[in-house]
């Protein structure tokens, strides 16, 4: 790090990707790949060609049942079954530095341009593929309508050409994995996008009960040695589970802090 070699892939069947890479070719020089397939599997993907760049940003659009309009930021990967790609139990490498500053970016270019309709989120890691480069997705949701909004989309290419330009590596910020809570980060949205902590893979509620390997697996999968473990105290169940989770975590010699710790700008 800092990733010199940024590869931007997207399919040709994804309306949102496909928005957000005739955008970026806009603002710049940028090496794209677009895959003939959807990108959530492994096996649509040319791997030798990924493999011959440090990092990778996946375009895509964000499908919901929900009506909320979304712009987005997560990491891949699967917790437990592997129902959309990849392969089950195993995540991505991703880079809790580069996915902040793409947050951050994406929250301002949101405000700048009037897009009050989004609502910026993290989402929990989900989906394939499983690739070996450290890799984030950036999407739009949930629905035809905003796949199609072209202002969604200059947003998301201006924010991915402005944390390209900016990326660098940081010795002050303090790294994290985040454990709870809901698919949409509630309670890690504010800290990814207004304090010191960066945040790289997040388990969610729903992927309990957490275990050891998960554990191990997104402090493996994150690409900076990791501080400690952001924990969304309320949104860890029982009494009883929080117990099982920071036994686990003490097991591991890993250190741990609560959402409701953290202070926010």
């Amino acid at each position: 790090m800092p990733y010199s070699k940024i590869l931007i892939v997207a399919s040709k069947l994804d309306k949102a990707g496909i928005k957000i890479t005739t955008q970026l070719s806009q603002f710049g020089q940028f090496t794209f790949y677009l895959a003939d397939k959807e990108i959530i599997y492994t096996e649509n993907l040319d791997l030798e060609k990924i493999n011959q760049h440090d990092f990778i940003i996946f375009a895509s659009k964000h499908k919901s049942e929900s009506k909320q309009k979304t712009l987005s930021v997560h990491a891949p990967g699967n917790w437990r079954l592997a129902e959309f790609g990849g392969e089950k139990n195993k995540v991505c490498k991703s880079s809790a530095l580069f996915s902040k500053l793409l947050f951050e970016k994406l929250n301002e270019n949101a405000k700048k341009f009037h897009l009050d309709d989004y609502q910026v989120t993290m989402e929990a890691t989900h989906h394939g593929p499983l690739i070996e480069k450290p890799c984030v997705f950036i999407e739009i949701g949930p629905s035809e309508t905003e796949w199609n909004d072209t202002k969604a989309a200059f947003v998301v290419a201006r924010t991915i050409t402005e944390a390209i330009s900016d990326f660098k590596e940081n010795p002050y910020r303090e790294i994290a994995i985040a454990i709870g809570g809901g698919h949409y980060c509630p309670g890690f949205n504010k800290i990814q996008a207004k304090s010191n902590i960066a945040i790289s893979h997040v388990i969610p509620q729903y992927a309990f009960p957490l275990t050891e390997e998960m554990v191990k697996e997104a402090i493996e999968k994150t690409d900076e040695e990791l501080d400690w473990v952001l924990l969304d105290w309320k949104g860890l169940g029982t009494t009883e589970q929080r117990k099982e989770i920071t036994n686990i975590l003490d097991k591991l010699y890993v250190n741990y802090k609560k959402t409701s710790d953290i202070v926010k700008e």
